[in-house]
């Protein structure tokens, strides 16, 4: 259930073999029993958590209900169970004060932790799109930077971490241009995918277009990316060594607008959330896209596809896109004892949006 590509598509033929029959009959099955098959989120049942947050991009939930919101102030919020929270900033960064549109979303300025995740001994790992950096930070703040450079190169806007089972790192950049907004402009294919391991960090996948969220299947067999810019979910099979290999297309060739947050669920459907146009889609097993939920801009998102497909993006169309229960949808998770309630990340919002997933999420290593 976790493997459709553009290049398993079932062709029909004069006299199907055995082995198509078989694909046939699970996709029957995948259609009949998929349960997100005519599902919708219902905007009634949508309640929030959280208040006063900055920059809320990426979410990580515990399973004693604790969340941990990354935070365009240079840190992370913790919120507990009861709904007090608490803002732990970064040890090595003043509070970020930038305050205009331009300054905190277009130019970056200050400490901006994107992409988070939980290492072994409980503390954060930071991709710091406003610092460029790879960082760890303890739970009471203290930060230390684990890479800036790559390869005798500045890293560039580091955007997303995970880890896997054997402790190794993956760390997506969405672009090495200064400034990073001439990468949307141009849709330049300078992004990569850097393995960080004893070895040290390397490049394992490049030439890619807005790298952004990465997730691996549950055996650890593919690693799946979002490239935002490219809008479409890639993947990559992963050698014994920890290095990737044949790149290929996951569901269409583009999902319908700029996939940025990306997650399993338990039956093998891939969740993204589509930014600016701030509509949640699935692609099921079978590659196909189901919209879960739409709260975009009809006449702002209309503008920035015309814009993205004659290749005239600029940081003022994107502006323009936007919805209001999550403005700026950038990521979603699977919490809740039983990994179903969602909760969606976003990167103009100062709450975050929570429902229920009539399916469990598939955990991440932390859980």
């Amino acid at each position: 259930m976790f493997g459709h590509t553009t290049k398993q598509d079932i062709r029909p033929s004069a006299t199907p073999s055995p082995v198509d029959v078989q694909k046939r009959r699970e996709a029957i099955i995948l259609d009949r029993y998929n349960p997100l098959a005519g599902w919708q989120v219902d905007r009634r049942e949508i309640h929030f958590v959280g208040r006063d947050l900055e920059r809320p991009e990426c979410i990580i939930a515990e399973r004693d209900g604790t969340l941990w919101s990354a935070d365009g102030r240079g840190g992370v919020v913790r919120i507990d169970p009861d709904g007090s929270q608490t803002l732990v900033l970064q040890s090595t960064r003043a509070v970020n004060e930038a305050s205009s549109f331009e300054d905190r979303y277009v130019n970056t300025a200050g400490s901006l932790p994107n992409g988070l995740a939980i290492d072994t001994d409980g503390s954060f790992l930071i991709a710091n799109f406003g610092t460029d950096s790879l960082e760890r930070m303890t739970r009471d703040g203290t930060t230390t930077t684990l890479l800036d450079r790559i390869e005798g190169q500045p890293v560039g806007k580091a955007n997303f971490v995970t880890r896997d089972s054997k402790g190794r790192l993956y760390l997506t950049v969405t672009t090495r241009m200064v400034p990073w907004t001439r990468h949307v402009e141009t849709m330049s294919h300078d992004g990569y995918i850097a393995l960080i391991d004893e070895r040290g960090a390397r490049i394992v996948a490049d030439g890619l277009c807005g790298t952004n969220e990465l997730r691996f299947d549950p055996d650890e067999r593919f690693l799946y990316v979002a490239e935002t810019t490219a809008r479409r979910i890639s993947r990559f099979e992963v050698r014994d060594d920890g290095t990737l290999s044949d790149r290929e297309t996951y569901g269409p060739e583009n999902v319908g607008g700029f996939c940025d947050g990306i997650a399993f669920d338990a039956f093998g459907n891939l969740w993204s959330t589509l930014i600016m146009a701030d509509r949640l889609i699935a692609l099921t097993p079978k590659g196909e896209v189901l919209v879960l939920l739409d709260d975009g801009d009809p006449a702002g998102t209309k503008a920035l596809d015309a814009a993205w497909a004659a290749g005239t993006v600029t940081p003022e169309i994107m502006a323009g896109a936007t919805g209001t229960l999550c403005p700026w949808m950038a990521s979603v998770t699977f919490g809740g004892p039983d990994l179903k309630t969602v909760y969606l990340g976003s990167l103009r919002g100062s709450r975050i949006p929570v429902f229920r997933s009539p399916v469990a999420g598939l955990p991440l290593i932390h859980w």
